[in-house]
């Protein structure tokens, strides 16, 4: 079974338990590299002299301007409000987690370690820290005896450019890295198997393991199943596959995107997310006891959840009651809601749904008779492959957990038993169709997300913050759509 680090995470092969071995498996290294994670998902990081990282390993750790949590993505920086880091953008403390020791085989096999933020006055985790806050969930699962599982699964486009060409072309006219619809093809991969294959090979040396790794349909669009594991430990691959297959790409003259919905004609990145919960023993507690596994459990809500525990209806049901709430966690940007508007045709859900192993729902449930009963699961299948995993997966346990504290039922029947006109007639309820929308309804008074149980005011606050900033700085742009249907004949 892998080691399990005192901060809860399971920790990489050969990780260190003390300075003493840190600095016996830095004997040979001159620097180390380290990164945190802001709130869009992105890496924020630096290179460290060797003795400034040990003294920091061997301490609270080293300052890191507050701007990390308060930049969305490129020059653009939110001031929040319930932060006290917001006086100046003042140093906050990046803490060390040896458990996520690695190497980076693309550079040199520099040591690598990620970092989680902490207020430089209490020294408890900042709220708006993604690691901190899946950290959190992932505790109250444990003070139950329970343990957070989860796999993430990406699709993202591949084309033939570099940063700079992207820049020169103004991100049009780009070139795929194969052409047509070539969903899980042998041929279309020889085309560039020095890639695909470095993403899989490398992605072992990095420890980030895969499951799984094929062509899907669209041009130049690739699907990576990373292997389930705990879920800051998989929030940790997750992030770390988007960087590993960024710099794999640049080396091959490859820019793979993990952009929600690149084109309007063809099929979004989807970013779906396998979960559940395991008890003391390592045994599903969605599982249900074999001598159930006949005629499923007689108190079952609905005929979908026949084959599943108890605990897992009641999970899944706080997953579908809090989710409207939650949804800029899940779809964070923009473009991603051009992915769910209208999805039906391509299997993205824009509903509050469930069903038995149905692709057309929000919530797939993967339960016997098509799965043993250990594997027994929930797909949450609204996110986007621009999700920020962290807060994508805290919101789903943080919901998950509260079914299960509040034994909540299902909302209705399965989506196999609805029709369009439900969805019409409000029988259904809707998932928010903007990120202006998913915001407001976050940031409500009564929003489920508020609940202390769940994610609290502070984040809330703080993130629901950076959401209406990205609204606004969308609002104040001008799209090529707009210049070409008015310029003229307006």
């Amino acid at each position: 079974m892998p080691r399990e680090s005192q901060s809860g995470l399971v920790a990489t092969e050969g990780a260190p338990n003390s300075i003493s071995e840190l600095e016996a498996l830095l004997k040979d290294d001159i620097k180390v590299k380290v990164a945190g994670i802001d709130v869009d998902g992105v890496l924020r990081g630096k290179y460290m002299s060797k003795e400034k990282f040990l003294s920091a390993a061997s301490s609270d750790g080293f300052n890191f301007c507050s701007v990390i949590l308060q930049v969305l993505r490129f020059i653009y920086t939110y001031m929040p409000h319930r932060l006290p880091l917001a006086n100046g953008y003042r140093d906050l403390i990046a803490s060390i987690d040896l458990a996520t020791y690695r190497r980076i085989p693309w550079e040199n096999n520099v040591p690598f370690f990620l970092v989680s933020f902490l207020d430089p006055d209490t020294k408890e985790p900042i709220c708006a820290d993604p690691r901190g806050v899946l950290r959190k969930v992932a505790q109250r699962a444990q003070a139950n005896g329970w343990r957070c599982i989860a796999g993430c699964e990406y699709e993202y486009f591949q084309f033939k450019e570099t940063p700079d060409s992207l820049a020169k072309k103004g991100f049009r006219d780009l070139q795929p890295l194969t052409s047509g619809m070539h969903g899980y093809s042998l041929l279309r991969t020889q085309l560039n198997s020095e890639y695909f294959n470095d993403l899989f090979d490398e992605s072992l040396k990095f420890q980030v393991p895969l499951e799984g790794h094929h062509t899907e349909t669209g041009p130049g669009v690739y699907e990576t199943a990373l292997a389930y594991t705990d879920a800051l430990r998989m929030a940790d691959n997750a992030i770390l596959f988007k960087f590993l297959a960024k710099s794999v790409g640049m080396k091959r003259g490859v820019v793979p995107s993990f952009m929600a919905k690149p084109w309007g004609n063809l099929p979004g990145c989807s970013g779906h997310i396998h979960v559940s919960l395991r008890d003391a023993t390592g045994k599903s507690l969605f599982a249900l006891p074999e001598e159930q596994l006949k005629t499923g459990r007689p108190d079952a809500q609905s005929e979908d959840t026949r084959f599943m525990s108890q605990e897992g209806e009641w999970f899944l049901a706080g997953v579908l009651d809090g989710l409207p709430d939650v949804m800029p966690m899940l779809v964070p940007t923009i473009n991603g809601y051009k992915r769910l508007v209208g999805g039906e045709a391509f299997w993205a859900p824009n509903a509050v749904t469930y069903g038995y192993d149905s692709r057309a729902a929000s919530v797939r449930i993967i339960s016997p008779p098509s799965v043993p009963p250990s594997a027994t699961r929930l797909e949450v299948r609204v996110p986007g492959a621009d999700m920020n995993p962290y807060f994508a997966l805290s919101a789903i346990f943080a919901l998950g957990l509260r079914g299960i504290e509040k034994k909540l039922s299902l909302p209705g029947p399965p989506v196999s038993k609805l029709t369009p006109e439900d969805k019409k007639s409000g029988k259904v309820q809707m998932l928010p169709q903007s990120l202006e929308a998913a915001t407001e309804r976050m940031m409500r008074p009564d929003s489920i997300a508020r609940e202390d149980s769940v994610f609290g005011d502070d984040f809330v606050d703080h993130f629901g913050g950076t959401r209406q900033h990205e609204v606004r700085l969308w609002n104040e742009a001008v799209t090529n759509w707009e210049v070409e249907r008015y310029l003229e004949l307006a």
